[in-house]
């Protein structure tokens, strides 16, 4: 750390303002005065800049870059810096590419972190909540049952969807997976088109037995679904029918599933069905919606929890599959900036909203990853996280 810290600090000028002043970045800016270090890219005249700044504020730069004595003084617990209080306000970051660049800077020949990551059931990150929600799905789909996985966006929902279709194919278990095509579907005619019980069955029939017509009238599409699905059964086939995004689906389809759920033949369940939605499904499956009462009785809502307990173990996993230890990319403060930056504290300090989730830290790792690599810090730090 600089003299050149206390400095400021004793002139009650913000980083960001210096920054800004020598046309860097923040988080250059506190790579020098925390760390000493330097831009690769021309370190001398960066150090020329802001000397000059430092000398209009009145400020004496002999000593300014000078590393200090002894440690300065830590905040009072629970006060909060003012001038950082932008660095650490939670934020979501939009989709982000590891570059090239950052890739040679680490040594790495791949992103961790994006989709194409996952190649296989050895890529997917567990935690005890995840490994009880994957089985659930393996379970459901193969003896029977009517789930429905409840998760924010980037919780990991589609992955586990992913999982159980490649599981599925991997154990040949003779399940039949049917996904209706949901692209454009909303929970009303108006700002889309709703999925209705005409369509899902459609959906079915052409699954099961893709050589058949579908009969026109509802009377006989419905009796030839019903038809397929017991010859399938008696073939020796389960069938599970998954619907992603359903937290659009219509509340009338929603009661509809219930009579898919209860066809039958003798005592064996001939579907079974998963729903995969955003926290909007938990409402309109809530205990208190009188209208879908008795879906609510015959489903089971699991949710995906944030990563809180786990942040640097999914770190750990996700570096490791790419040939990386995590201390190779990132140091504890970095964990914990993490942690902090995607952690809501509510006005009272005591009601905090997480978004730990899996895509949320990834974007943000892979932004901070490519601002370290722009400039030059060879690991990245909780600086470089706040000045993402």
């Amino acid at each position: 750390m600089l003299v050149l810290k206390q400095q400021l600090k004793e002139a009650r000028i913000p980083q960001a303002v210096v920054a800004r002043a020598v046309a860097v970045s923040e988080a250059t800016l506190a790579q020098i005065v925390n760390h000493n270090e330097w831009p690769r890219t021309s370190p001398e005249e960066v150090r020329q800049r802001l000397a000059l700044y430092l000398e209009s504020k009145g400020i004496d730069t002999a000593k300014s870059f000078d590393a200090a004595q002894g440690a300065v003084t830590p905040r009072t617990a629970g006060t909060t810096d003012k001038t950082n209080l932008s660095e650490e306000e939670n934020m979501l970051l939009k989709k982000q590419v590891l570059f090239p660049a950052t890739k040679k800077a680490f040594g790495l020949f791949r992103d961790p972190f994006a989709d194409e990551a996952m190649q296989g059931a050895d890529d997917v990150f567990t935690t005890p909540d995840i490994r009880y929600v994957r089985e659930a799905l393996f379970q459901t789909a193969r003896h029977g049952g009517f789930l429905a996985v409840i998760g924010e966006s980037g919780a990991g929902k589609s992955t586990l969807r992913r999982d159980l279709i490649e599981r599925v194919n991997r154990e040949n278990a003779p399940v039949i997976v049917i996904e209706p095509y949901i692209i454009a579907m909303e929970d009303n005619d108006v700002k889309g088109k709703t999925l209705k019980a005409a369509a899902i069955a459609e959906a079915i029939i052409s699954t099961i037995a893709p050589l058949e017509s579908i009969k026109r009238s509802q009377d006989a599409r419905f009796r030839q679904l019903h038809r397929v699905l017991k010859d399938s059964s008696q073939a020796g086939f389960s069938h599970v029918l998954v619907i992603e995004e359903a937290h659009s689906l219509p509340i009338p389809t929603l009661k509809h599933l219930k009579r898919f759920f209860e066809l039958e033949s003798g005592f064996k369940k001939l579907l079974s069905i998963v729903l995969i939605g955003q926290p909007e499904l938990a409402d309109k499956l809530s205990e208190r919606n009188m209208e879908v009462r008795e879906v609510v009785q015959r489903c089971e809502v699991v949710e995906l929890l944030p990563l809180d307990n786990s942040l640097e173990e999914f770190l750990t996993f996700k570096l490791q599959r790419a040939g990386k230890q995590l201390a190779d990319i990132m140091d504890a403060s970095a964990v914990e900036a993490i942690r902090a930056r995607l952690s809501n504290l509510g006005s009272s300090r005591k009601s905090m909203v997480s978004l730990l989730y899996p895509l949320a830290v990834s974007n943000l790792v892979i932004a901070a990853m490519n601002l370290a690599a722009e400039i030059g810090v060879p690991q990245v730090n909780a600086d470089v996280v706040k000045g993402v």
